[in-house]
């Protein structure tokens, strides 16, 4: 929004701002903020920033702590939230001392995973297209206690209320991709959420309905660079789960809230361009595919499992993660099949728009560490030439759910489970240091808190459990 900080200034004053806040991710991902009256916006404080205690937020230990945000002034957008006029930018974490950016700070990272693609001389630009799938609920509730552990969700599309009575237009289990109102319900909370985020500078090509039957939406923006789409990212999350508490309901991007509905992803469409041009296209190739373009996918499959435990970083990822639900379990690309690890758009079949789309991401992920992960991963493809097709990759364009057993264990699997991906991690992450874009004692620590997850989830007994067991 901002090329310096006179401009900024300036119009702070003529728009009559009264606060501003810094918005910025922890090591999960999650947004925190702090927030100051306009006057202080001024030199000193993009001199020396705000201090924070980056060891409360998983990015510091604790005897070091002290880190400063900086505003970066490009990201500032006015907050439709705030009763007052609140000035919002996203803001990066520097050392408190010298301040130099913080080399594990989130964003940092995905700004040096360009920088070393740069390097390579690969390109000298990389363009990303989430999409953004959540479900919208109108009530939720979860209990987890030493005796009691529940949760509970409700709907006003779900075809369990049926029982109860209403308006009788309700989406059955499955049925909900594209559906019109007014089995549609949300079709307004989407256009809100829409309208909100093209105020804020997002472009939105379009919003639907997803096919999870009771309240799964999906919202897409267009390609955009590799920084701006993991701070869209987090504005997305943001202004869902605001506009919908705003209304009274809740919106949640977790992977797999309700058992037996579609799951929400964040498929990430993906190419490079090196002086305009993309790197990814060739006339006669594989779905309109260059060689760097199969490379990449070549280093995006050979280091799946790894690359899932920071794309895919949560137990829930892998309840979506599951035969049966379009989403991808094995490692493989195609022509245009929502089976697969890594699919080729058919439509995306000129110059300028030939790409591929990796399909198992979630939203649980840190966005800026899922952004670099698979960069990293499809640079190394390039640099040690991996082509997919010679490692057992595909293509394969058949549905391979119609295969035998036998057919389909020459498929090598992604991970079933979140303890699968981070053992893959420890065991392959020298792909993620090249660069000194990721660094060793990140990685583990990352993974310390992950397993940790792991285990507090594994060792809880499971509702469901009591209804096998209990009778033992």
């Amino acid at each position: 929004m901002f090329k310096d900080w006179q401009e900024a200034q300036s119009y702070i004053q003529e728009t009559r701002v009264v606060m501003i806040d810094l918005k910025f991710s922890d090591l999960a991902g999650r947004w925190h903020h702090v927030t100051l009256p306009a006057s202080q916006f001024n030199d000193s404080l993009m001199r020396d920033g705000v201090g924070f205690d980056a060891s409360a937020l998983g990015l510091k230990p604790l005897k070091a702590g002290d880190m400063i945000l900086l505003p970066d002034l490009v990201t500032a957008f006015v907050d439709p939230f705030w009763e007052r006029t609140t000035l919002s930018f996203i803001a990066s974490a520097y050392e408190a001392d010298t301040k130099r950016p913080f080399a594990r700070d989130p964003r940092n990272i995905a700004l040096r995973a360009e920088e070393y693609m740069r390097e390579m001389g690969v390109a000298d630009e990389s363009r990303w297209g989430p999409e953004f799938e959540f479900y919208v609920f109108d009530q939720v509730a979860f209990e987890n206690e030493i005796n009691t552990s529940s949760y509970r969700v409700e709907s006003c599309e779900a075809d369990w209320q049926s029982s109860r009575g209403g308006h009788g237009h309700l989406i059955p289990r499955h049925g909900g991709y594209h559906v019109i109102p007014p089995k549609d319900q949300l079709y307004n909370l989407r256009s809100e959420i829409s309208i909100l985020l093209s105020d804020l500078g997002v472009e939105v090509k379009y919003h639907h309905h997803e096919v999870g039957g009771p309240g799964q939406c999906e919202i897409e923006t267009p390609m955009m660079g590799l920084l701006r789409s993991g701070d869209v990212t987090q504005m997305v999350k943001y202004v869902a789960k605001m506009a919908a508490h705003r209304r009274g309901q809740t919106a949640t991007f977790m992977p797999k809230p309700l058992f037996g509905e579609a799951g929400s992803g964040m498929h990430f469409h993906q190419h490079l361009f090196k002086q305009g041009r993309n790197v990814f296209y060739a006339a006669d190739g594989y779905g309109k595919l260059s060689q760097a373009a199969l490379w990449y996918i070549g280093g995006l499959l050979h280091h799946g499992a790894s690359v899932l435990a920071l794309t895919n970083p949560s137990t829930n990822s892998y309840r979506r993660l599951v035969p049966g639900y379009e989403a991808p379990v094995n490692a493989f690309f195609s022509l245009g099949n929502r089976s697969a690890a890594v699919r080729v758009p058919k439509y995306a079949d000129q110059p300028d728009t030939a790409r591929i789309e990796f399909r198992p991401p979630d939203a649980t992920g840190n966005i800026y560490l899922t952004l670099a992960a698979q960069l990293m991963a499809g640079l190394d493809g390039i640099r040690q030439q991996m082509d997919p097709r010679d490692l057992g990759y595909g293509p394969i364009d058949q549905n391979i759910f119609a295969w035998s057993e036998e057919q389909r264990k020459a498929i090598k699997p992604l991970p079933r489970s979140l303890q699968e991906a981070l053992e893959a991690l420890e065991r392959d992450h020298e792909f993620l240091l090249a660069g000194s874009v990721f660094d060793e004692g990140q990685i583990a620590e990352w993974s310390k808190v992950k397993f940790e997850e792991h285990y507090a989830v594994r060792n809880r007994p499971h509702p469901y459990e009591m209804e096998l067991y209990f009778d033992a």
